[in-house]
């Protein structure tokens, strides 16, 4: 008779969590943004906020990515469409397509409010760029164009979202990444998180250049995700709890950290929740006590896959 045994994966750690928390909350970031700006309310510092923060976080999590792969080079093999013609399984190589155009149609997209913004035009370098004449003449070239890039940027953006968590999901060697619940959960906590991010960027940087109504759906929709979050891993657990031998241990690895239970659960959830509760229905008002909520999201947003890393396990054999 064969003798299981389990060990814990340890080449994926926070540096591949970090990565799938800012390639998702970035991509969310740039879809929350554009979709408020093109069918509820023309929010033009939103739009840039969110277009440049958004690339800026895909930026990031693409770079550590790009740092720890082996082979360099072939990070330009799959950014071209022989990528996925050659491996069209290969969720690496959409996941790198997604990302590519979205930061393309996103800047593309913003740029014809970006060249209008004097606040803009005073930063040593991005001001610079933004008086360039050919910069310009492409800014007024994306003006004409600016559906068809918002919803480049949509698509894309949504399909970069789904993408970190299906790119776990394809794992079939560990029980816990292995789960049709992954890549639901991955997407609800992207749009979370980028929710909280923009609530942020709404209530510190432009608080009184956006419309009070965007801020008071946004926190009314994180709600909604957040209640979401905590249904799908309630569900989640309950699956790998009654599954696999290799699924129960690393739910047994998660439930039994505090970091998991108190960091990611009732900080990362339960707590903002409740805040955002009391800030909707009137008992809190202003910023700080929705500002923390926000940052408590957003620290759970990333517990939540760095956990996800740290209990991966494998089981042998297999």
């Amino acid at each position: 008779m064969e003798i299981m045994s389990y060990t814990t994966q340890d080449m994926w750690t926070w540096w591949f969590a970090l990565y799938l928390f800012l390639g998702g909350m970035g991509a969310a970031v740039i879809v929350v943004s554009f979709l408020t700006h093109m069918y509820l309310r023309e929010e033009k510092e939103l739009v840039m906020w969110g277009a440049l923060s958004g690339v800026a976080m895909l930026g990031l999590g693409s770079g550590m990515l790009f740092l720890h792969l082996l082979h360099k080079w072939a990070a330009i093999y799959i950014l071209t469409p022989w990528g996925i013609l050659h491996k069209p399984d290969s969720w690496i190589a959409w996941g790198s397509q997604f990302i590519l155009w979205l930061q393309i149609a996103a800047v593309l997209f913003a740029l014809p409010f970006m060249v209008e913004k004097p606040r803009l035009l005073r930063w040593p370098i991005i001001g610079n760029v933004l008086k360039m004449e050919i910069v310009r003449n492409v800014a007024a070239t994306a003006a004409r164009f600016q559906t068809l890039l918002g919803w480049v940027a949509i698509i894309t953006g949504l399909g970069t979202a789904v993408y970190t968590g299906l790119l776990l999901q394809s794992f079939p060697a560990v029980v816990l990444w292995h789960n049709p619940a992954v890549p639901i959960l991955f997407t609800v906590s992207a749009f979370s998180t980028s929710m909280a991010w923009l609530l942020i960027v709404m209530y510190v940087f432009i608080y009184h250049r956006v419309d009070h109504t965007i801020r008071a759906l946004y926190e009314r929709v994180d709600i909604g995700l957040i209640t979401a979050e905590l249904v799908v891993i309630y569900s989640f657990f309950n699956y790998t709890l009654s599954g696999s031998e290799s699924g129960y241990r690393s739910a047994e690895l998660l439930w039994n950290d505090s970091g998991w239970v108190l960091g990611f659960v009732v900080c990362g959830l339960m707590i903002p929740l409740v805040m955002e509760l009391r800030c909707v229905f009137g008992r809190w008002t202003g910023k700080v006590p929705i500002v923390t909520a926000s940052m408590l999201v957003l620290s759970g947003g990333y517990l939540l896959r760095h956990y996800f890393m740290a209990a991966g396990v494998y089981a042998y054999p297999w």
